[in-house]
């Protein structure tokens, strides 16, 4: 064969296999472009943030999927989506059945350390700020105060991740029944510290070492960290009030097998 002739037969393979290595890449892109934007068509709409997110469309682009939230969650409230949550890859959500957020890390740290304010601080930063001046002005002699003691309470009132939502058919209150035990079995990991133990500086521990012992139980009131403002025993029977964030405390903890009180994102 010629050589000119052999450097064509050349060419027209190296064309061929470049052809074929093309449509391969291009189909695999293709194929995971279509996986990832059809495997979940909410875009994570339905996914429960962490505290401080910002309305989901924004949050989307904000969101650099740095994971640091993640990291300096201390209880491991805060997870990333997997590749099977599509376009929400890579971004925060919590389960709180599995782990709620008990506001035990004595500050907004998931928050503060956000780089984008896809987690925006600005609000708590508001509020805590409100709640030093109203505090100065009505005790002008304690010069003293713990700043942070005072702060926390009100930005942890102005986190709103969703709402609980209470099933009467399966609530144990409603049924008039109480509940005596640890709220999960053995196996759970989960933790959290409960008012109580928050007052006594008690770091969280696994759900299963909680105790009760309730004639009605009333757990998801008592155990909530907000308090009062957020839910509250009325005829027997919990109440969720507009002062819910959203924590999942009560979820994470109700003892019925599937949650008689869930979290709807806000």
């Amino acid at each position: 064969m010629a050589k000119k002739e052999k450097d064509k037969e050349l060419t027209r393979r190296q064309f061929l296999r470049f052809g074929i290595a093309t449509a391969i890449g291009v189909g695999a892109v293709g194929a995971g472009i279509t996986y990832l934007s059809t495997k979940d068509t909410t875009n994570g709409e339905n996914m429960l943030r962490p505290p401080g997110a910002i309305a989901n469309d924004d949050f989307m682009y904000a969101c650099i999927k740095c994971g640091l939230c993640v990291q300096i969650c201390p209880i491991d409230a805060i997870k990333l989506a997997d590749v099977t949550q599509g376009l929400s890859y890579g971004t925060p959500y919590l389960n709180v059945r599995e782990q709620a957020c008990d506001f035990s890390c004595g500050a907004m740290q998931c928050v503060e350390t956000c780089p984008t304010a896809a987690l925006d601080f600005i609000q708590f930063k508001r509020v805590g700020e409100a709640a030093n001046a109203k505090y100065e002005q009505e005790h002008p002699n304690d010069l003293d105060y713990n700043i942070i003691a005072v702060q926390l309470p009100a930005m942890h009132a102005q986190t709103h991740m969703g709402t609980a939502v209470l099933n009467t058919d399966t609530c144990l209150a409603a049924q008039g029944k109480g509940f005596k035990g640890a709220p999960r079995d053995a196996n759970f990991k989960g933790v959290y510290a409960s008012p109580e133990d928050a007052k006594k500086g008690l770091a969280p521990y696994p759900v299963n070492e909680h105790q009760f012992d309730r004639p009605i139980c009333d757990i998801c009131v008592t155990e909530c960290p907000i308090g009062e403002t957020a839910i509250i025993v009325e005829n027997k029977i919990p109440k969720v009030l507009d002062g819910c964030t959203g924590c999942g405390v009560c979820a994470m903890i109700c003892p019925t097998e599937g949650p008689s009180i869930t979290i709807k994102k806000a």
